[in-house]
């Protein structure tokens, strides 16, 4: 469940159950008996493993429930299907942080994107011609209010193992920490990562092209997921110098992966993919170019995707209420 903003809008309610009749009146007869008023529903069933997942957004005007006993005042109906299910509020402002190592064409991306205003909520206008969702500032660390109070915008950390971004930071004003690391300094630079992390304290991690293998142990400490852009279409070409790989091979397609890191390199449950025609005259640095466009646009959605709450992560799947 995200942090409460002060003034929670709306709610979007993550599930994830056995497939069985009734599920979906059931949630829907829940928010209606409480006064709420639904602005987007949409479930999947995967017959093959006989799973049910959906996401619904309610508005919270009129409800009757305060915004702080919505789980727990759900989890009859939780019970009774025997549901695993996320509470999220909107507005909010997840804090993120992100790991970088030289190439800067993803983290700059990001940042620019950010700017630009085009990694917010989508607004919704409903019932009241009250506008419900509200924006949402990847990079910003405190809620809304509390911005408004100190007049200035906090964000969290660019975490890099050298120091060749550190004109985006200081271009959009945002600390950066490197931290160098070595083969035999891995396990206490991922400590220092991770002290980092906890002391913001940051809800997504992205890896804007961090060149840098994770441990297991790192990700089961972080405490909250991490979003990798892979430079290849995955399954093909996993590993290094994919745009060699796929050179060689004479490929008449290139894509790029983004997908939430596990212990398994690459091998993450898939959020976002897209590919782009290549032809015989292309070099590996033709390639190079094309994937890194990907790269950025494919990345730039996943944490859209991420932040909106609207992917759902089963075995090594994901469901994308796009």
């Amino acid at each position: 469940m995200t942090q409460m903003p002060d003034n929670p809008q709306s709610v979007v309610l993550l599930i994830h159950c056995k497939d069985r009749k009734g599920i979906v009146a059931r949630v829907a007869g829940f928010i209606q008996d409480c006064g709420g008023n639904i602005l987007d529903s949409d479930h999947h069933t995967d017959r093959e493993l006989g799973q049910f997942l959906m996401r619904t957004e309610f508005a919270l005007e009129d409800f009757q429930i305060p915004p702080g006993e919505i789980a727990s005042a759900f989890t009859p109906v939780a019970k009774a299907f025997e549901m695993r299910y996320e509470v999220h509020y909107r507005p909010s402002r997840p804090r993120v942080a992100i790991l970088v190592s030289k190439q800067d064409h993803c983290l700059a991306d990001l940042l620019q994107r950010q700017r630009r205003g085009e990694l917010q909520h989508r607004r919704r206008n409903v019932t009241r011609a009250r506008d419900f969702g509200g924006n949402i500032d990847v990079f910003i660390e405190q809620r809304e209010t509390e911005c408004a109070r100190k007049g200035a915008r906090q964000h969290p950390v660019i975490i890099s193992n050298h120091d060749t971004c550190a004109m985006w930071a200081k271009l959009f004003e945002i600390p950066f920490e490197v931290i160098p690391v070595t083969k035999e300094s891995k396990p206490v630079q991922e400590q220092e990562i991770l002290s980092l992390l906890k002391r913001q304290p940051v809800e997504l991690v992205v890896l804007a092209r961090y060149m840098q293998i994770l441990s297991g142990t790192f990700l089961a400490r972080a405490g909250c997921p991490v979003i990798n852009i892979h430079h290849s279409f995955l399954p093909a070409f996993i590993g290094a110098n994919p745009y060699r790989q796929a050179y060689e091979r004479g490929v008449k397609l290139i894509g790029a992966t983004a997908h939430y890191a596990t212990e398994e390199l690459d091998e993450g449950p898939i959020i976002e993919q897209d590919v782009v025609r290549v032809g015989h005259r292309d070099t590996v640095a033709d390639l190079v170019r094309k994937g890194r466009d990907l790269e950025e646009l494919v990345l730039a959605r996943a944490v859209r995707l991420h932040i909106e709450r609207r992917v759902l992560v089963y075995g090594k799947k994901t469901v994308v209420f796009d």
